[in-house]
């Protein structure tokens, strides 16, 4: 059968957003008169928030960690103003959506990233429409890999952990999905720190165009 629900992470996951985010970053660090980071390098630091995005840059700069609430806001403030300039859906993830909302599977994202900031990333790239909720890092007292935020999320769809599926591309989306209980499907194209081999998962996937056919949903 398939899913009840599937959950989805959003930077490395569902988007591309290094390069976005990389840009905000060096904007925040040329503020402090510190050289730029490359796309490559922001790319490792990715994945628990953007106030540690920031801290991980500030150090890799030498910075101060008692610069890190003014960096925050020069950050956000840089990021805010392009965030899908550079930002795109990997590909086949439309198609993928199309295909598990044509099946009738409630769909939702969990992030860390800020849940404003996350609702207008999806509206910007034409994504918001397959969700039904999204989950910000902001929107609980907790993130991942917290459980407590997967499993509030499913609480409020009324599934069973095994009975949903969260798709991620990292190490906390492993760590949060194991901790709930709930199946974890990685995509291999997104932000992880190791090999995805090394990542415990019912799947590793190389694109989205694999997903439907997983969760036993013909393709569009």
């Amino acid at each position: 059968m398939p899913p009840s629900l599937i959950v989805f992470d959003l930077d490395g996951t569902l988007i591309d957003s290094a390069a976005d985010l990389a840009a905000g970053v060096n904007a925040m660090l040329a503020g402090f008169g510190r050289a730029p980071l490359s796309v490559a390098d922001v790319r490792q630091m990715i994945g628990d928030g953007v106030a540690m995005l920031v801290t991980r840059a500030l150090a890799a700069r030498g910075c101060e960690p008692t610069d890190s609430a003014r960096a925050l806001q020069v950050f956000m403030r840089h990021y805010e103003s392009g965030a899908t300039s550079l930002t795109t859906a990997f590909p086949g993830a439309i198609e993928a959506l199309q295909a598990l909302r044509a099946a009738a599977i409630p769909l939702a994202v969990c992030t860390n990233k800020p849940a404003r900031l996350s609702a207008e990333v999806l509206e910007g790239l034409g994504l918001a429409r397959f969700f039904a909720r999204v989950i910000g890092g902001d929107s609980l007292p907790f993130r991942k890999p917290d459980p407590r935020v997967l499993l509030s999320l499913l609480e409020g769809f009324d599934v069973r952990p095994e009975r949903s599926l969260l798709v991620g591309d990292s190490e906390v989306d492993a760590a949060t999905a194991r901790a709930a209980g709930v199946p974890f499907v990685l995509m291999k194209h997104g932000y992880r720190r190791g090999p995805a081999e090394e990542i415990l998962c019912i799947a590793a996937l190389e694109s989205f165009g694999e997903l439907p056919e997983l969760v036993h949903v013909p393709p569009r």
